[in-house]
């Protein structure tokens, strides 16, 4: 089962950028979007299918062209769940389930507080209820895979300056304390288990163009899973050189 979580900051300006040619290399059994800016039927679809993709979308209901989430997948799905029963978080599109058997992946698109403190205030509420809820449903399932753009480096190893940065969201102290009570909770961090190097990063700021190009970026993306999932790790990466986003794809390869 060969997985990707890719932030791609708007669907319809992926595909103006490649994104379809990029799904015709390949690149995974299962594509997890989040910020998809759009509806099922703002996209023409049938060039994702003409390729094998089953597709499933769950966009935001409270304001057109914003978050939004997506799968396409080449494994049917037993079942799909939009949204995880938490209001606001539904209204915003912002969490996908599929079923594969035993195993529940989740894509979720974390909120941002990059646009002041209410949503600052909203993306650590988004946050504290999701551990009880992930507890809850993984009594259900042999694993869960939480996929997505998370909006939080978790340490220092996965931001260029994070000395400069410790007060920006996105990497204060009380959302790094929830990456860690995250972790505790459970979860492997699956791109750590193969790779410890620095300088891996999966979003740079489109302020100033420099900035991807010196890679001066954050990892904020994750595909995690399970303890019980561990052991079906085969690979995972990150694919810096694909350029539809100012993210890029995050990749996992488990043991079916």
């Amino acid at each position: 089962m060969r997985i990707i979580s890719y932030n791609v900051n708007g669907i319809r300006a992926a595909i103006k950028k490649g994104f379809i040619e990029w799904l015709k290399t390949n690149p995974a059994d299962i594509i997890c979007i989040q910020e998809t800016k759009a509806t099922k039927e703002d996209v023409d679809v049938s060039e994702i299918q003409e390729l094998g993709y089953h597709d499933y979308w769950f966009s935001a209901s409270s304001k057109k062209g914003y978050s939004g989430v997506a799968v396409f997948t080449k494994i049917k799905p037993d079942k799909v769940i939009t949204g995880n029963g938490h209001a606001q978080s539904d209204d915003e599109g912002r969490v996908l389930q599929l079923e594969f058997g035993d195993i529940l992946l989740i894509n979720a698109y974390f909120p941002s507080g990059t646009s002041g403190e209410e949503r600052q205030s909203f993306k650590m509420k988004w946050l504290e209820e999701l551990i009880p809820y992930l507890k809850k449903v993984k009594k259900k399932y042999r694993g869960l895979i939480l996929c997505g753009d998370y909006n939080i480096a978790h340490h220092e190893i996965d931001i260029h300056d994070p000395k400069g940065n410790k007060k920006s969201t996105g990497f204060l102290p009380e959302e790094r304390a929830w990456m860690d009570k995250f972790f505790e909770s459970g979860w492997i961090d699956t791109f750590r288990t193969i790779h410890q190097e620095p300088h891996r990063y999966s979003w740079w700021s489109q302020r100033f163009p420099s900035v991807r190009l010196n890679n001066k970026g954050w990892r904020i993306d994750y595909i995690n899973v399970t303890d019980s999932l561990k052991n079906s790790i085969l690979d995972a990466e990150i694919f810096p050189e694909v350029k539809h986003s100012d993210h890029c794809p995050v990749y996992l390869e488990l043991k079916k």
